[in-house]
């Protein structure tokens, strides 16, 4: 077997290379199976499965009698809302998926056990570290895939605050371990890089398109921001298929609690059936631009059915305050809000009651605020014939439903 040998654009050896001739054997263990990669395959060959095939969470072997699809896609951070709503979308498409999840102590998977995907055989669920460069290469020879879709993130942009190490290194270096992989496997993978609204920031435009200049205003935004620049760095640098998708806020029956929108329908659920009385936000003069996720998914999939890798943004080009998006919420129970005070002092009143059901505690405020997102989808109509298609107003009214009949059953994830 001749040895691989990677030359980078400027004629030498790349550090990945040279490391690689060391005469190393590198053995690792994964579910089950013990993959040993020499010096040729580490970087050439597929891994050689020794033992067992190893088996996905839903007990597939990753390597069956199944039929595969030609059309293979990793979707890393599936449990996730987009993760959900990607993987739905390709296995109807006829991919075989292959969604990676993090070990916690709580895994979870309600979002892909409600949409009804959970047995599909085309389904395969693979824990991985996105941190590790080694376990990303192994998981794009092990499962041949030909798209990869990188939405894992720690993409709280609260919790960013308290632990930017973790969010950089899980929303920046882990999409750099990626493309490094696939310049490593084979370049002719597609990839797709969730970038974020966030990473703009202090708008310097209104309202924000590709080539607006970007003011993260979050450790959240600062490591998209990385993740982003490093996805056009390899495109450009070596010849990658690697496209970033700029979303604006996008909301569902499946997002989480932790995200505004979400506390806001799921209160206001709780709120109509009895079961709580009031509840607290921050920032109510905060605006964005809200779209329903299951479109926006489509858009990721049809940047990487393009001609050529890019840029594209995806938004609604409308912008509301929480403060209406609370009004909406309230609205699809049939309560009408009326808004009293400023600021600390501001209180949402039931026009019918005078109760007060929403208040603000400065406690949710962020250090630093992003306080407008707008964007324009133009480019992504034009180019990829993608646009929103549901307003905020059915989208808010879909979440306040779907927490109702959760609440209802007695459980709200």
């Amino acid at each position: 077997m001749m040895p691989f040998r990677h030359i980078n654009n400027r004629g030498k050896r790349s550090a990945a290379e040279l490391a690689a001739r060391r005469i190393v054997t590198i053995c690792a263990t994964q579910r089950g199976a013990t993959v040993v990669y020499t010096l040729a395959n580490l970087y050439h060959d597929s891994p050689r499965i020794q033992h067992k095939p190893p088996v996905s969470k839903l007990g597939h072997p990753i390597f069956d009698g199944v039929k595969k699809s030609s059309m293979k896609a990793i979707i890393t951070g599936i449990t996730g809302q987009d993760g959900a709503y990607l993987a739905e979308l390709l296995l109807e498409k006829g991919y075989t998926v292959y969604g990676t999840y993090r070990r916690t102590s709580s895994v979870n998977f309600w979002r892909i056990e409600e949409l009804g995907i959970q047995n599909n055989p085309n389904l395969h669920l693979v824990e991985y570290d996105l941190t590790d460069l080694s376990a990303s290469i192994r998981l794009l020879q092990t499962t041949g895939a030909t798209e990869v879709y990188n939405l894992a993130a720690q993409s709280f942009v609260g919790v960013s605050f308290e632990q930017p190490l973790t969010t950089a290194e899980i929303t920046g270096i882990g999409a750099v371990n990626l493309l490094e992989a696939i310049r490593i496997v084979n370049t002719k993978i597609r990839f797709y890089q969730a970038s974020t609204s966030e990473m703009f920031g202090k708008v310097q435009a209104i309202p924000q398109v590709e080539s607006t200049p970007f003011y993260p205003r979050s450790p959240y935004g600062v490591a998209k921001l990385y993740a982003h620049w490093m996805t056009i760095n390899y495109r450009e640098s070596y010849d990658i298929f690697a496209t970033s998708g700029i979303l604006f806020n996008h909301e569902s029956p499946l997002r989480g609690r932790e995200f505004v929108t979400r506390k806001i329908t799921d209160s206001v659920a709780k709120i109509k059936l009895g079961l709580i009385e009031s509840f607290e936000l921050g920032n109510m003069d905060a605006k964005r631009d809200w779209g329903f996720a299951k479109e926006y998914v489509e858009g990721m999939w049809r940047m990487l059915q393009a001609d050529e890798p890019d840029t594209f943004v995806l938004a609604t080009n409308r912008t509301e305050t929480v403060r209406d998006f609370v009004s909406m919420a309230f609205k699809a129970t049939g309560v009408t809000i009326k808004w009293e005070g400023e600021a600390e002092s501001e209180k949402g009143i039931c026009a019918d009651t005078g109760k007060v059901l929403v208040s603000v505690n400065p406690k949710f405020y962020r250090p630093t605020e992003v306080e407008l997102l707008i964007g324009n989808p133009a480019k992504a109509k034009e180019v990829l014939g993608w646009e929103p298609k549901t307003n905020l107003e059915e989208l808010c009214r879909m979440m306040v439903e779907a927490d109702l009949r959760r609440n209802e059953k007695g459980f709200s994830f």
